[in-house]
This record gives structure tokens, sequence and C-alpha cells, in this order.
């Protein structure tokens, strides 16, 4: 009996190892994951300083392994090892925890509270001391379009909102708390470095829950400067 691949003129020897080659490496056996090379990031020195190594601002191959297992444990991307932005920014969330007004610098009241502290680019909201929102990372006013500071409620709300000084760039579940500036999500990369004209950003998901955690009426408190601002 001739086998099954005879019939279509094809040869097992030749079969075989065309299917395992279209595995790739890593499906055939497991194996180290890829040596870590990552250059010297940025923000090298702070963030050696939240993993607890030897703060020395420069990237050895322990250093970016330790990198990588923390972006790969809080899903950061790329998982490379380098210490960008993100890094940096989500290494803050972690610090924050479930304390981040540890400072006491956001007010405590009887009111619902979305704190919003430019110096770590952080927004959780409070009722109390307790803690309803957990910390998420943002994005604030740059220079010279700064996030106004001071206490602020919020005033309107527009689920699908769109800008209309700025190409009509997309603004979903934008909360406005003081003139045209408002807290919303943004589709765009949330860590390219610049600053936002003055609203408060969120990636989408964490605006979404925001939209679905406070509301006309709540409080908003800002504080701080934004780095790079004066």
């Amino acid at each position: 009996m001739r086998h099954p691949f005879s019939r279509l003129g094809l040869s097992l020897a030749l079969v075989v190892p065309a299917l395992l080659g279209s595995l790739g490496p890593a499906s055939l056996a497991p194996g180290r994951a890829p040596r870590c090379t990552a250059d010297t990031g940025p923000y090298q020195r702070e963030v050696e300083r939240g993993l607890r190594l030897t703060a020395d601002g420069r990237q050895s191959p322990a250093d970016c392994a330790a990198v990588r297992r923390f972006q790969q444990g809080h899903r950061v991307r790329p998982a490379n090892g380098y210490a960008g932005l993100a890094t940096y920014r989500i290494m803050l969330v972690v610090q924050a925890g479930t304390t981040p007004n540890r400072a006491g610098r956001c007010p405590s009241s009887a009111y619902r509270t979305v704190c919003v502290d430019l110096g770590r680019q952080l927004l959780w909201v409070q009722r109390g001391r307790r803690i309803v929102y957990a910390p998420v990372p943002v994005r604030t006013g740059r220079d010279g379009q700064e996030t106004r500071g001071g206490p602020h409620r919020i005033f309107r709300r527009v689920r699908d909102d769109h800008s209309r000084l700025y190409a009509n760039a997309p603004m979903p579940y934008a909360q406005y708390f003081d003139g045209g500036q408002a807290l919303h999500g943004t589709p765009h990369d949330l860590f390219n470095g610049a600053g936002s004209a003055g609203c408060v950003n969120l990636r989408v998901p964490d605006a979404a829950r925001l939209w679905r955690t406070v509301g006309n009426g709540d409080r908003v408190f800002v504080w701080g400067s934004r780095p790079g601002t004066r």
C-alpha cells in the first residue's frame, strides 16, 4: 500500500523536515530566553532604584534581565529590558500601590475626588481615605499648555467626543472639569514623551472605567508640576 503522501508526489523525507522547520526553534524544545542586550535607557537610574539594583545609571546584563522581568510581569511592551519612559511610568504606578496618597497631597473628604498628581503623572479616585479607583498613568499638559491646578468639579460629560481645536482628535469618555480641559481617553501612545494640550489623557480602557466610577458634580484635584514644565 502506497503512503498518502506518495499519491501527492511528496516524499516523507521532504515533508517532515519542512513541517518541523515551520514550527520554529521555540516550538521544538523549550529553552532559555534570548540574552538581554538592550542599551542603557534614559530612565536607567530611576528604574534601577525601583528594582533595588545598584543605581549607577549603567546597563549591565543583570540589570537588563531584571528590567525585562519587570516588563513581562506588568505587560510593558516591548519587554526588551530597555529602561524607557513607559517602563518608568508603570513603575511609578506599581510603587504607588494601594496608598497613592501617602503624602496627603490630595484632600480627603466625603466626596469622590479624582486626584491628578502632575509630578508622578498619576491619577486615582478616593472617597475619604478609601481608594475607589486604583492609580493609573496619565499624560497632562505640556509646557505652555499646562493642566490647571487646584480644585475643580466635573460639569460636563461626552462619551464619544472630538476636539474642536486639534484636527477633530478623538476624546472618548470625556469628562470636563475646567473650561475645555477634560479627563479623557486617547487611542495614541500615552508614553510618547509629549504632553497634552492641557487635558488629562488616559489609556482608553482606563478612561472607560473612570467614566463608570465618577460623574457630574464629583471633585477633581490637580497639583504639582509635570516633568519638563516650568
